[in-house]
């Protein structure tokens, strides 16, 4: 397993506050309704745990086993879940990572935000196929996109500008086509003081890129995308449904 994001760990959570905020009403309206008595809700790459709450709020009920690989960002979502009488409930923290995570026989649903560019084609349909064999029928497999569909040049550019305390951080990601359907993407973080850059950790990962109509073939599902909550346009999210 790769851990792709220990070297930027410490700038994750300026991220997820702001992914959160965009990805989490669409995805508590798919999981609304859904019917948690068939087993866990399962998700993987909790991160630190940002997600995990919106799970916890859409499904009051639900019992949640959290997966997160990287041992730095599964000690924030640790953190996170234990300071919080209902998370800590009802939120199971897992060490795992997608392609060998040991499965519970049942599932409610899964959430897969952020993971599935970082698998290859041969290992998501392995994944889909295991995941198919713990859900009951109708149950939904969500799956956060990317808006990437095919390998493109991104260049370079800031996402992200926060200032906290006397200092400024920004993120700069871009990408490249490298082989087949993947792209490897650079990102950069800049911590400026005063205008100057007093820091910068740079780091970059493979994403295989895809689309919904993809997965959904992959997984021998049906499948819709949904592109916008509350007639705002959001990053794309994929529900794969058997």
């Amino acid at each position: 397993m790769i851990d792709y994001y220990s070297t930027s760990a410490e700038f994750y959570e300026l991220v997820a506050t702001r992914h959160t905020a965009s990805s989490g009403p669409p995805l508590s309206r798919v999981l609304k309704g859904v019917d948690v008595s068939h087993g866990p809700v399962l998700e993987i790459g909790a991160g630190t745990g940002r997600v995990t709450e919106v799970i916890a709020s859409a499904l009051p009920e639900a019992e949640i086993i959290a997966a997160e690989p990287s041992a730095t960002m599964r000690a924030m979502l640790t953190s996170r879940v234990a300071r919080d009488p209902d998370l800590r409930r009802r939120v199971t923290v897992v060490d795992g990572a997608a392609q060998d995570l040991p499965l519970p026989e049942r599932l409610s649903a899964v959430v897969i935000f952020g993971v599935a560019g970082h698998l290859t084609v041969a290992e998501r349909v392995a994944l889909w196929k295991r995941l198919a064999a713990c859900l009951p029928d109708g149950a939904p497999i969500v799956v956060e996109l990317m808006g990437v569909s095919s390998p493109r040049t991104i260049p370079p550019v800031m996402s992200l500008k926060e200032t906290i305390g006397r200092q400024t951080y920004e993120w700069w990601i871009g990408g490249e086509p490298t082989e087949g359907d993947a792209m490897r993407f650079t990102t950069t973080w800049k911590v400026l003081r005063d205008g100057r850059t007093v820091r910068e950790v740079a780091d970059s990962y493979v994403w295989h890129t895809f689309d919904v109509a993809q997965l959904a073939r992959e997984a021998g599902m049906t499948s819709r995308r949904v592109t916008e909550a509350g007639g705002r346009p959001i990053p794309e999210i994929g529900v794969l449904v058997n």
